[in-house]
């Protein structure tokens, strides 16, 4: 349901502009939700359908880290790159690594050092506590790489409401964690100015569908941006989810990120 108070021509408008700015992409849902009561005040697409979280995991990774004292602060431990790690994320992974550059740059490899630690049974406990999707951690059938990959283009899947259902527990306190782990986690995910006094808070994401013969289908590519938006004292948590029509050199998150960013006053504008 929408607002009540959201127009049907503000909501054409948004529409028309999350299209405009991502032409090779297709909107499959926009979801924003109020922080206190879980109201969604815009909805739109198909926002219940699960699919891969890709790097938007690293969230509630973290979280998980953190209770587990897997991660200690935002710059430990910090942990050098060595021959052997996913480094398909360009220099920027060739760097030693503490939990706030982890979620800067999306590094894959220090999300399984976090995902080995905790063993498949703790990714699975907390995932279940978190209400995380299908909470699935297996893998690839056969394959035997649930640390490695199920969070990409694997087992665990997730729909944009299950998403925004989550960050809503997460910055209101109500997870089955520590709340530092909740604290250090919040102080860790990468602030962004929406302008007009708007913050957001919220990590990417990016993979790609299987198709029949189980390879990667790299032209209809996903594009995640989660997280929250805060602006003198009123908080809304959100999920944005494109796929491609096209292959594309730049992810599917970066760019879900930046029209979110560049459209948040116009999303925003007409709830009251």
């Amino acid at each position: 349901m929408l607002n009540e108070h959201l127009s049907a021509g503000l909501l054409l408008t948004v529409i028309a502009c999350f299209t405009a700015s991502t032409v090779q992409a297709r909107t499959i849902c926009t979801i924003i939700a109020d922080a206190t009561d879980g109201r969604p005040v815009l909805e739109h697409g198909d926002c219940a359908t699960r699919v891969t979280p890709a790097s938007t995991f690293k969230i509630p990774l973290a979280v998980m880290g953190f209770d587990a004292g897997v991660l200690k602060d935002a710059h430990a431990p910090r942990l050098p790159f060595k021959k052997g790690y996913a480094n398909w994320g360009g220099e920027e992974w060739r760097q030693p690594t503490d939990p706030e550059r982890w979620l800067k740059y999306s590094v894959v490899w220090y999300s399984q050092h976090i995902a080995r630690d905790l063993g498949a049974d703790g990714l699975t406990r907390y995932g279940k506590g978190f209400g995380y999707g299908n909470a699935d951690f297996s893998g690839d059938p056969g394959k035997n790489n649930g640390l490695e990959r199920s969070w990409i283009s694997s087992s665990l899947k997730i729909s944009p409401v299950e998403q925004v259902a989550f960050l809503r527990r997460l910055v209101n306190g109500e997870l089955p964690v520590k709340p530092d782990a909740v604290e250090k986690t919040r102080a860790v995910v990468e602030r962004f100015d929406a302008g007009g006094g708007w913050v957001l808070q919220g990590k990417t994401g990016s993979a790609f569908p299987r198709k029949a013969d189980g390879n990667l289908d790299r032209a209809a590519g996903w594009g995640w941006f989660v997280g929250w938006a805060e602006k003198d004292g009123r908080r809304y948590v959100f999920a944005r989810l494109d796929q491609d029509e096209k292959r594309e050199t730049v992810s599917g998150g970066l760019r879900a990120r930046d029209a979110v960013l560049k459209e948040w006053g116009g999303l925003i504008g007409g709830v009251r």
